[in-house]
């Protein structure tokens, strides 16, 4: 008997092609941006899905994602929901958990993020605005700058976000930390812990990346004992959630000195409002949530739709599928 997979419908010819090549037994039923399924527009309450996809594209195709969640929840059953999300903090996921859905998350985002991280870094430690002066002033003056290889970094959460940072850290011949819930060895990570060895590392990063998921775990994880506990001088770099850093402990660090420049992507409010100090605090380098915003995200999380529905049909576990424990 044919599987029923639900995606939005301005995504559908976008994959047609690709997902028709397999030869699944699927029945393809498309959504709008109402929440209705198929040509007589269906109330989700009517509908039993055993796979629903939510595509990077279906928001810039005009579904909002607070649309996508109220369709997903009010549906009779959905066996298994695929996200374009890496962080499965919103209490959405945790309600569909709850339901019997699994879950996968995405992993797409990894090489844009890993990409921005690095870019951002270099920009810190390379005068490039200095450089860009001279040239325009006409002075041939030596420009010395901080090289990455001279760095020691600590990735703090080591998914698929945190294994492409380390990635492309270790091709600069820096040094590597990294701390993760099961300290399974890779590659490009020198040093592997836990939780309980993140204050001994935090005294040899020069430059700290927050990777982790939020949860009760992590909430307000970068707080005053963190950065005590920082090596003077270091960069830190948000591109986790918003609520795994306490502001205010942040704002006293960049004063104090511990740490010198912020790179933050997110807020624990997003947009983030105009008269926060973050706007206009001199050791801060603010994104508006955009890390994630590579041009080849696209085509890696329709690939991975492609994959997990493969697997989905022969019954195999999907990749980036969530234990519901670590919601």
């Amino acid at each position: 008997m044919p599987r029923t997979v639900a995606m939005f419908e301005g995504v559908y010819p976008l994959i047609k092609d690709r997902l028709d090549a397999l030869g699944l037994d699927i029945d393809v039923i498309t959504f709008d941006a109402d929440g209705r399924f198929g040509p007589d527009r269906l109330a989700p309450g009517e509908m039993r899905l055993d796979y629903l996809w939510f595509s990077s594209r279906q928001g810039k195709l005009g579904m909002k994602q607070p649309d996508a969640f109220a369709m997903a929840l009010a549906c009779q059953h959905v066996g298994v929901l695929q996200t374009y999300n890496a962080g499965l903090d919103d209490p959405f996921y945790a309600r569909m958990a709850a339901n019997g859905t699994r879950l996968s998350n995405s992993s797409a985002q990894g090489v844009a993020i890993a990409e921005y991280v690095i870019g951002q870094v270099m920009s810190v430690l390379q005068p490039i605005a200095l450089q860009r002066q001279q040239q325009a002033e006409k002075r041939w003056r030596i420009t010395p700058f901080r090289e990455i290889s001279q760095t020691n970094w600590l990735i703090v959460g080591f998914g698929p976000i945190g294994t492409a940072i380390a990635k492309r850290v270790k091709a600069f011949e820096a040094g590597v930390m990294a701390v993760r819930r099961s300290p399974v060895p890779d590659r490009n990570v020198d040093r592997m812990g836990t939780a309980t060895d993140l204050v001994e590392m935090l005294a040899e990063a020069d430059v700290v990346v927050l990777a982790c998921p939020l949860n009760d775990a992590t909430r307000g994880l970068a707080g005053p004992d963190f950065f005590a506990a920082l090596k003077p001088g270091a960069i830190l770099i948000n591109i986790a959630r918003g609520g795994v850093v306490d502001d205010a402990a942040l704002l006293a660090a960049l004063e104090n000195g511990t740490v010198e420049t912020a790179i933050l992507d997110v807020f624990g409010a997003e947009p983030l409002p105009e008269d926060d100090p973050y706007w206009t605090h001199p050791k801060v380098r603010l994104t508006p949530h955009t890390s994630f915003a590579g041009d080849g995200g696209t085509g890696r999380w329709d690939q991975l739709f492609l994959d997990n529905i493969a697997r989905f049909m022969r019954g195999e576990r999907l990749i980036r599928e969530v234990d519901p424990g670590d919601l």
